[in-house]
């Protein structure tokens, strides 16, 4: 599929629907709004799940979309973790965290496609579920602006900290899976150059 029609398909489109949701987001929030940001937050989670689903059923695969919904994602979510500690609502310990281990994924990225062992690289265990963590806490604290109960107050909290303990835990893992990768590959090369040199 040439590159400008792959921004025709519903995967894709779904994925630009959810960078346009963004701009709208964070002035919901800047501006006291949280049951519209809730509910905006809420339909970039839907076009998430759908982008990936109507690939499927449509045979819609595009080398596009491949890269254009992980940055969405991740765009997303670093947005809000941004403007809800710039509003007050989460620490800045846990933003840098969060921050601090997407830079270090990013490097880990880029040194597998330097060394050409990119391919196939699929998130962690516990990259995963860091992810997941994110999206609820996110989640959680908006709910919390709209029903202010002490218990949705204390899993806010609860959930907060545990991206603290995830951010370190998840990117450890990474730099572990990196380490192996570049083991195997150096051993894979080893007797080539071995053989290059008699």
């Amino acid at each position: 599929m040439p590159f400008l029609s792959q921004f025709r398909a519903a995967p894709n489109l779904l994925t630009l629907l959810r960078l346009f949701i963004i701009p709208f987001l964070v002035i919901q929030i800047l501006d006291g709004n949280y049951r519209t940001a809730f509910a905006l937050f809420i339909l970039a989670g839907i076009s998430d799940g759908m982008d990936g689903l109507l690939a499927r059923w449509l045979s819609q695969h595009t080398t596009l979309g491949q890269y254009l919904d992980p940055i969405a994602d991740k765009l997303l979510l670093s947005t809000l973790f941004i403007v809800l500690t710039h509003v007050g609502l989460i620490p800045r310990y846990v933003t840098v965290l969060v921050f601090s281990r997407d830079l270090g994924i990013l490097l880990i990225a880029t040194l597998l496609f330097a060394t050409g062992t990119l391919r196939n690289f699929r998130p962690s265990f516990f990259g995963k579920l860091n992810t997941l963590v994110q999206i609820v806490t996110l989640l959680v604290v908006l709910f919390q602006k709209i029903v202010p109960y002490a218990a949705v107050g204390t899993l806010r909290d609860v959930l907060v900290q545990s991206i603290a303990y995830l951010a370190p835990l998840s990117a450890a893992q990474y730099a572990w899976i990196i380490l192996r990768r570049l083991s195997a590959h150096e051993s894979s090369t080893a007797p080539l150059v071995s053989s290059g040199q008699r």
